[in-house]
Formats: structure tokens, sequence, C-alpha cells
């Protein structure tokens, strides 16, 4: 039977559940250490956790195909995007789960918009920032269940992050917010709509100017149809911090973002069919963002942008727009 996700702003058990499964796989020796992805200084132990942050940045350094003038990545700036980032989710889950020891919990998702429809002066004071949930900002942030205590070494540290060049490194740190430096509010519903308005899912030439679902979405393309931060690059930015970092999965809000860009796809795909577009006529410059081409990751799984347009088995919302 499949999980049920739902929002976390208004579901304390599953809320209480997320603080406590990111803890425990941020405790949880991987198996894998530092040296094994190129990571200087001496040789440490990985957490389950901070897989998924190499994994985000490795994928972010990987340009598909190398050099090319859109800046496509094997995991943004294309196609890719939504496919790539809900397999992350679900392999993500699928731990959340089995450190919880419980089959039937669904990763929860923040409804951004929500509160992106609130005056901004009120956003940052939104449930989510609470401190029995996601904690508020600083550097380091002082309150929630990830604030950090320097004394403490049971508390929540940032391990692996990027240098200026965006390459892995080891740091031993709190984790960085701060809330409406770089834009003022958060996106809003009539954004979101606008989106789910748009037809096809992406379209030539592939890149941040095509006005399609797929860039706005990504926030490559705001509602005028310019070039402009908007939706989940906007989300990024009005956070700060970690969050605009590709090691931004340091932080755990990074994967209720992302849960509400899946919902968003889930639910322009109930509008539109489970479809997707380059298919593998596609030539080799969309290498990696081709309906079959697969999706690997550092946690031993794969599948294909197609395996993952219907995952109704797997799990569902408990409300799409």
């Amino acid at each position: 039977m499949a999980v049920v996700r739902s929002n976390i702003s208004t579901n304390a058990g599953v809320r209480d559940q997320y603080i406590e499964g990111v803890k425990l796989l941020k405790k949880e020796a991987s198996g894998r250490t530092t040296d094994e992805f190129g990571i200087p200084g001496a040789a440490r132990s990985v957490s389950t956790y901070d897989l998924f942050v190499i994994w985000h940045v490795t994928a972010m350094m990987i340009e598909t195909p190398p050099g090319n003038p859109a800046q496509r990545n094997a995991a943004h700036r294309g196609p890719i995007f939504a496919p790539w980032h809900r397999v992350m989710l679900m392999v993500f889950e699928q731990n959340l789960q089995r450190v919880l020891n419980d089959a039937n919990f669904g990763l929860p998702y923040w409804d951004w918009a929500e509160d992106g429809d609130l005056p901004p002066q009120e956003q940052s004071s939104a449930a989510i920032w609470g401190a029995n949930c996601m904690g508020g900002e600083g550097n380091p942030v002082a309150s929630g269940p990830f604030a950090f205590h320097a004394n403490d070494p049971s508390a929540f540290r940032v391990r692996i992050s990027t240098n200026i060049s965006g390459e892995l490194r080891s740091v031993n740190r709190g984790l960085r917010r701060a809330f409406g430096v770089s834009t003022d509010a958060l996106p809003r519903t009539a954004h979101v709509t606008n989106a789910l308005a748009l037809s096809p899912y992406d379209s030539p030439d592939w890149d941040a100017d095509a006005n399609t679902f797929r860039n706005r979405i990504e926030g490559w393309m705001n509602d005028d149809g310019v070039s402009a931060t908007s939706m989940h690059n906007l989300v990024h930015v009005w956070i700060g911090g970690e969050m605009l970092l590709g090691s931004s999965p340091n932080d755990p809000v990074f994967f209720l973002n992302h849960c509400n860009i899946d919902r968003l796809w889930e639910s322009w795909m109930s509008r539109n069919g489970r479809v997707y577009v380059p298919d593998m006529t596609a030539g080799a410059d969309l290498k990696g963002h081709r309906i079959d081409d697969p999706i690997g990751s550092p946690l031993g799984r794969s599948a294909t942008p197609r395996e993952t347009l219907d995952v109704s088995a797997i799990y569902e919302y408990d409300a799409l727009i």
C-alpha cells in the first residue's frame, strides 16, 4: 500500500518523526569514508545523511555534456530536474522508514506558497520555523532540533560542505540560515497556479530560457516569461545560508522544499498525463536527461526518468493542487 506524504506544518506526528529520522541518519555510519569521494584531509566516516549531501554536490559537478553553454548538469538546468530529485527523495524516504522502523512513514512536504501568501515581514515567523519544527535562522542556527551547541558532540553538525569552486570539503560547524537577505519573499500560490497551467513539461532548447513547466518550477523563469529567480530557486535563496550551496541538503528543509516541488510535478501530471521529454531519439548532447538514461546514486539505487513517472504504488500526497 502506498504511503501518504503530508504537510509538515499541519501534521505534528509526521513532523516529529521526520526530525527523529534525520537525527538518526545523521548519526548512522554509512560504511563509506571521505577519501572515497576525493575529499581532502584525513579519512573519516561519512554518515548516511551526509551521503545525500555528497550525492547532490557530485551531480551538480557533472556537466551534461561537459562545457555545455546552458550549464546543464546531472540534476539541474534541464529536463532531469524533477525525476532526479524524485529518485533522491524516494531513497531518502526509504532510509527514514528503515531507521524509524516504520514502513508507513511518508516524507512530509513544506507548502511554502501558503507561507508566501503571508506579508513578507511575517514569513520568517511561519510554523515551519518554530522551535518544535525546523528552528529559526542564524550563523549558526541557535533554535530548534538542529541548533548548534559547540560543546555538545551529539548536536547537529555540518560535516561536508563545498569550497568556492564547488568541490567537496570536510568541515565541522553548525547549520547556517539567513532569511530574506537576497530576496524578501517566498513564492506565492499565484505562482504555483501559473506554473501548473504551463505545457509541455519541457522543450528545446532544454535550458533556463524555456518557458515550460519544468523550467518554471525549477525557478529560472518568472511569471512574465523573463529569466529570473523563482519557485524552487527562490525558496533556496530566501532561506539563504546552507541552502545557497551545492551542499544544500545539509539543511533538512532541503528535502521538504523538494518534496513540495515533487507534489507540484505530481499535480501537473494529474492534468497532463504521465509524460516526459526528451525521448531516446534526442542527441548525445542531452545524455543524462533522456527518458531511459540512468539516474545513479552513491547509495546503490538507480532509476530512469521513465521509471519515476508513476509512483502511485509507492507513495501519494494527501492533497494535490
